[in-house]
């Protein structure tokens, strides 16, 4: 089973910048949410996949399967079966010591948002907390993207 552990945090400040390793443009929209999964179709660069994500188990675990599919499929799948409007955001790759962060800069009716997400081997892997990155807001359901997409930061 494929599986995702990934802690989340707010981002406090711009110092980050300096060693970013790569972005890319990403715009996702979701298919399904539900008590058990969600599905959700993403656009990233000239790449897109399928992703499905079952519910956090712990503190931060959760199943996760990610198939790539044709651009073009994404493209349709986003206009004509996304269940609200898509996420339009930047990712920035940045590391910090052993791990390689991944900055989610949001734009749209998101935009004012910046996320700071790593993915660890499991749940209580040590890892080193970069100055930039403030409060952890793992278990916030409002910082979910599939949360964003119904319920946009600006409007909180």
């Amino acid at each position: 089973m494929a599986t995702e552990i990934e802690r989340k945090f707010l981002v406090t400040s711009d110092s980050w910048r300096d060693a970013v390793e790569s972005e890319t443009r990403m715009v996702q929209g979701y298919l399904a949410n539900n008590q058990t999964a969600t599905v959700r179709v993403r656009v990233a660069g000239d790449k897109a996949f399928l992703t499905i994500k079952g519910m956090i188990r712990g503190a931060a675990t959760r199943s996760e399967y990610e198939y790539p599919i044709p651009p073009a499929d994404a493209e349709a799948m986003l206009k004509e079966l996304a269940v609200s409007p898509p996420i339009d955001k930047v990712r920035y790759r940045v590391r910090c010591g052993e791990h390689v962060w991944d900055l989610d800069v949001f734009a749209g009716e998101n935009a004012g948002l910046v996320t700071a997400e790593v993915e660890l081997t499991r749940e209580d892997e040590p890892f080193q907390m970069p100055d930039w990155a403030g409060r952890e807001v793992t278990a916030d359901l409002r910082y979910y993207n599939v949360n964003l997409a119904r319920h946009p930061y600006r409007r909180w």
